[in-house]
C-alpha cells in the first residue's frame, strides 16, 4: 500500500490518544526534559483555571524521574508544558504535560486545521516523519498497535499503519496513527548534571484534531506528554524491558516556581505511603477523613464512592482541587466561619470570594485529609486561595456541579499538592507524600549502578518571554523519556 493509501486510511479515524513505548536499543540512563509552566508570568482569571480543568480528560501521572518547575503563586498552577526533540535530525515541540494521560501524541504535517501559534507566541511545528531518517511507521499488525486498540485491528494488513482515536471529556478529540523515532532529552551524569541523549519510542501522529485541540489559540500546543498508569505507557514499558523500576516523583513549588520531576527510585527525603485503590485506571487512593482547623467534618461513609470511582483521585494534571458536594459545603463553611465580618461574594457565578488585608494563613484554617495507612495531605490557606482582582477566592470546588464524569467525585489537582514531594511506586502499588522544598533537590538512585544522585528544580527561558524565567520541568527519565496517554 502506497504512503498515501495508508494517510487515506488513517484519515478516516476519529480523535485518539497516543501511547508511547520504548524502542530496542534505549541507552539505560536518566533523563531530563525542560517542562515550563504555561501562565507563568500571566495574570490568571478564575474562568481560564476552570475552563482548563473542565477541557481536559481526567489522567494522571506514571512513572519517570523529573526535576519540574513552575512560577510560584498566583501563577503556579495550571497547564504545564515541555520542550522535547524529535527525529533526526531533531526539532523541537511543546507539549502539554499531563499526568492523567496514558499516551503522547504531536500534531502532524496531514494536520491541516492545527494552530500554528498560540497566545505564548510559540510557534508550533508539524512532525513530518519525512523530515527523520529515524522515523518509520508503526504498522497495525505489531503488538504495540493491537495492545493499544484492545486486539486485533478488523480489516489490517502488514502495510497499514496503526490508527489511534481519542475522544475526551469535553467532546475534543485527537485522531491520527501511531509512528516510531528518536526522542532527545538530557540524561542524569552526576549530582545536578546532564548529558544528551536519546531514544527510540512510540507516538501519536495526530493528522485531525477537534473542539478545543483544533480551534484553541490559547491552549494550543504542538501535543500531549502524557504519565498515566495504563499497561502501556511509557514508565510501563520502560519497566518490562528491565530499563527501570515502575516509580516516579514530582514537587511543584508554589511558591518561588520550578520543581522537581523524577522517574526513579527517590530515596530522599524519606516518604509515609498509603495504597492505590485496585482496578482503577488512575491514581486513587482511600481518603478516610477530612478535617478543617481541628474540627473533623461530619461525613458518610460512601462519600468518596462516585459510581464505578473508588477513593480520591490524585492528579498534578489538574489545576484545582473537586469534592463531593456533602464535603464542599460543610468545608467551605467552615472556612468562611473563621475570621468574623468576611464580606463574601460570588465571581463568575461558581466562585466563593471576599476581601481580606490579613496574613491568610494566620486568619484561616488548614485543611487536611486523612487517609490510609495514617498519611496525612496537608493544605494551607496561602495555597487554596486564589488572589483575583484584590480579592481572595476559594479553590475548592464543588463536583457535585461538575459534569457527569466527575459528578461528586473527588479529585485533587495542583492546589492540593504543590509544595509537596508526591511519590508513585508502581512496583508496591503505592502512593505518598511530603510537604518539600520543591526549589531544592532530591536523591535518586541508579538502578542499575545503584549510585544515588542529586536532581534538583531548573528553569528555562522563552522565547516568548526573554524577561521572565520560564520554570522548568527537568523530566528525569530514569532511562529515556515516559510519555503515555489515556
Amino acid at each position: 500500500m502506497t504512503k498515501k493509501k495508508r494517510m487515506m486510511f488513517l484519515l478516516v479515524l476519529s480523535a485518539v490518544i497516543v501511547r508511547t513505548v520504548v524502542g530496542d536499543g534505549v541507552s539505560a540512563n536518566n533523563g531530563i526534559l525542560s517542562v515550563k509552566y504555561k501562565y507563568a508570568w500571566r495574570e490568571r482569571s478564575l474562568s481560564a483555571l476552570k475552563e482548563h480543568d473542565s477541557r481536559r480528560q481526567l489522567r494522571i501521572l506514571a512513572g519517570v524521574d523529573l526535576p519540574i518547575g513552575g512560577i510560584g503563586r498566583p501563577d503556579a498552577v495550571g497547564l504545564y508544558y515541555a520542550k522535547i526533540g524529535i527525529g533526526t535530525p531533531s526539532k523541537d515541540y511543546y507539549v502539554q504535560v499531563d499526568t492523567g494521560s496514558d499516551i503522547m501524541w504531536v500534531n502532524c504535517i496531514q494536520c491541516t486545521e492545527c494552530p500554528t501559534r498560540n497566545s505564548l507566541n510559540i510557534e508550533l511545528s508539524r512532525y513530518d516523519i519525512e523530515d527523520s531518517v529515524s522515523g518509520r511507521y508503526v504498522p497495525c499488525d505489531e503488538g504495540f498497535c493491537s495492545t493499544v486498540n484492545g486486539g486485533p485491528l478488523a480489516g489490517c494488513t502488514a502495510n497499514m499503519s496503526c490508527p489511534y482515536l481519542e475522544i475526551y471529556g469535553d467532546g475534543s478529540s485527537t485522531a491520527g496513527y501511531f509512528v516510531r523515532d528518536n526522542v532527545q532529552y538530557a540524561t542524569v551524569s552526576g549530582d545536578l548534571e546532564t548529558t544528551s541523549a536519546n531514544g527510540s519510542v512510540i507516538f501519536g501522529c495526530g493528522t485531525r484534531q477537534s473542539g478545543d485541540l483544533g480551534s484553541s489559540t490559547d491552549e494550543a500546543l504542538d501535543g500531549i506528554l502524557g504519565f498515566g498508569k495504563s499497561n502501556t505507557s511509557m514508565i510501563s514499558q520502560l519497566a518490562s524491558s528491565g530499563k527501570v523500576k515502575k516509580m516516579f516523583a514530582h514537587c511543584l513549588d508554589g511558591v518561588n516556581g520550578g520543581g522537581i520531576f523524577a522517574i526513579g527510585h527517590v530515596v530522599q527525603p524519606k516518604v509515609n505511603m498509603t495504597p492505590l485503590v485496585p482496578n482503577q485506571p488512575h491514581y486513587n487512593v482511600n481518603m478516610t477523613a477530612v478535617q478543617v482547623g481541628r474540627d473533623f467534618l461530619n461525613l458518610p461513609a460512601d462519600v468518596f464512592e462516585a459510581g464505578d470511582q473508588k477513593g480520591a483521585i490524585i492528579d498534578s494534571g489538574t489545576t484545582l482541587a473537586y469534592l463531593p458536594q456533602i464535603i464542599y459545603e460543610q468545608l467551605v463553611s467552615k472556612i468562611l466561619s473563621q475570621p468574623p465580618d468576611l464580606s463574601v461574594q460570588t465571581v463568575h457565578d461558581e466562585y466563593t470570594c471576599f476581601q481580606y488585608s490579613g496574613s491568610v494563613d494566620d486568619g484561616f484554617p488548614n485543611v487536611t485529609f486523612h487517609f490510609e495507612n495514617s498519611v496525612l495531605l496537608k493544605v494551607h490557606p496561602q495555597e487554596y486561595l486564589i488572589p483575583f482582582e484584590g480579592l481572595w477566592c476559594i479553590g475548592w470546588q464543588n463536583s457535585g456541579m461538575q459534569s457527569r464524569d466527575r459528578k461528586n467525585m473527588t479529585l485533587l489537582g495542583d492546589l492540593a499538592l504543590s509544595n509537596k514531594l508526591v511519590l508513585y511506586d508502581l512496583e508496591n502499588q503505592v502512593i505518598g507524600w511530603t510537604e518539600y522544598n520543591c526549589s531544592s533537590s532530591i536523591q535518586v538512585q541508579d538502578e542499575q549502578t545503584g549510585t544515588v544522585h542529586l536532581v534538583g528544580s531548573h528553569y528555562l527561558f522563552s522565547g516568548s518571554s526573554m524577561n521572565a524565567p520560564w520554570a522548568v520541568i527537568l523530566l528525569w527519565l530514569t532511562i529515556l523519556l515516559h510519555c503515555s496517554l489515556h
